[in-house]
């Protein structure tokens, strides 16, 4: 699945729209190399996101089947890392 679609999917971006310009402007990293919005995700990857005063990573634990999925589920598809 695209790193685009993936951060829509999981509901870490509310838009794809939102997902795609966080890659355009390089504050989106997959095991720490940052990446175009056409970039796959697998499992085991490791996804930084960098705002202004903190940087959030998440380690990939499933690909989601549909476009998107409820908020609750989302700790069985990637895992925060301290």
């Amino acid at each position: 699945m695209r790193i685009d679609k993936f951060l829509n999917a999981v509901n870490l971006t509310k838009r794809r729209s939102v997902a795609q310009d966080m890659l355009q402007s390089g504050v989106v990293m997959i095991n720490g190399i940052v990446v175009k919005p056409s970039k796959n995700v697998a499992v085991g990857d490791v996804i930084s996101l960098v705002f202004l005063e903190s940087t959030k990573r998440y380690h990939v634990l499933l690909i989601p089947q549909t476009k998107s999925t409820p908020k609750t589920l989302q700790h069985d598809y990637i895992e925060e890392i301290a």
